[in-house]
């Protein structure tokens, strides 16, 4: 019996040590000047979401402003630029903050 609890014990300590930490998210808010009409924003939503760790994605053409949910831990900002560069966009760097992980209830 006194084995049975202690493997108990053991297996419940393991699996507290192995909890999964939460993802490093961040938003950056690019200016993009070329995204100035539908065309331009369809160009962002096609190819952005697919460089690597990009979670959300916003665009505002008014303003011409990219917002994008990313895990710190896979991409940064640079990478990400060099993503816009590849068709050929300039996005200039206009904040970051860190995304607050959802409390669950």
């Amino acid at each position: 019996m006194k084995m049975k609890r202690l493997m108990l014990v053991l297996a419940v300590a393991l699996l507290g040590a192995t909890t999964v930490m939460a993802k490093d998210l961040r938003v950056v808010v690019f200016k993009v000047e070329q995204l100035c009409c539908e065309k331009c924003d369809a160009k962002i939503r096609k190819n952005i979401p697919f460089e690597k760790g990009v979670k959300g994605l916003e665009t505002d053409i008014p303003s011409r402003m990219v917002t994008i949910t990313y895990d710190a831990d896979k991409t940064n900002i640079e990478k990400l630029q060099k993503g816009f560069a590849k068709f050929a966009y300039t996005a200039e760097f206009i904040n970051e903050t860190q995304k607050s992980p959802k409390k669950k209830k």
